[in-house]
């Protein structure tokens, strides 16, 4: 446990041991019995801090305010909703489907007139770095 760490724990976590991550809680509460001057300072800075942030409150929300709110939140339609929900999700599958049936058609009409598709030579302009070509792009 280094003087560094030790004080990027009790800023962190502040004066009490117990919030101190569990696995470096130890070293370094065995760290500050070793520098106890150096720690109490330290914690006592952070104490302080501590203290504050634990007399904080945050008052409920009045009555009328919340009663507002639920009054203009929408109104639940779940039935409604599946419905729409279960159409986009039959559409999904129906253009998915279309999609399936057309490439197997186009490749069916190949197979079946015995003419394969018309493959082009490996021309410059459709050669990329990794097919291995021949084409030579250092002149341009």
């Amino acid at each position: 446990m280094t003087p560094e760490r030790f004080r990027t724990i009790v800023d962190a976590y502040g004066a009490d041991p117990r919030r101190w991550p569990d696995e470096e809680r130890a070293a370094a509460q065995a760290w500050a019995d070793l520098h106890r001057g150096e720690a109490d300072t330290l914690l006592a800075e952070s104490a302080g801090l501590d203290a504050w942030l634990t007399s904080h409150t945050v008052a409920p929300p009045e009555r009328a305010c919340v009663e507002r709110i639920v009054a203009t939140a929408p109104a639940r339609r779940p039935a409604r909703h599946r419905g729409r929900l279960w159409w986009q999700g039959a559409a999904f599958a129906g253009i998915g489907l279309v999609g399936g049936l057309a490439g197997a058609f186009a490749v069916s009409f190949f197979v079946l007139s015995g003419t394969p598709p018309q493959v082009h030579d490996s021309s410059s302009y459709m050669t990329s770095s990794f097919d291995g070509s021949n084409a030579d792009w250092s002149g341009e």
